[in-house]
């Protein structure tokens, strides 16, 4: 749950904002969402080069293994 908690908080502070009709309080909403989404790619690209790197990793030994 930790990784939703900016779109959570972003839902939030929009639905919060429409309700009172206070623009700032949705602009903060839309930029808390949009902390999310960021984060979440950063964190997709983070997973793909360690797959990338164990991958590397496991060829390396592999490699040193048939060479031995």
């Amino acid at each position: 749950m930790g990784e939703n908690v900016d779109e959570i908080k972003g839902r939030t502070k929009e639905a919060a904002g429409d309700l009172t009709d206070d623009e700032g309080l949705k602009k903060e909403g839309r930029i808390d969402k949009a902390v999310s989404d960021v984060k979440d790619k950063v964190d997709d690209v983070a997973d793909k080069v360690k797959e990338k790197v164990r991958g590397k990793d496991d060829d390396d030994k592999e490699e040193t293994n048939r060479t031995a």
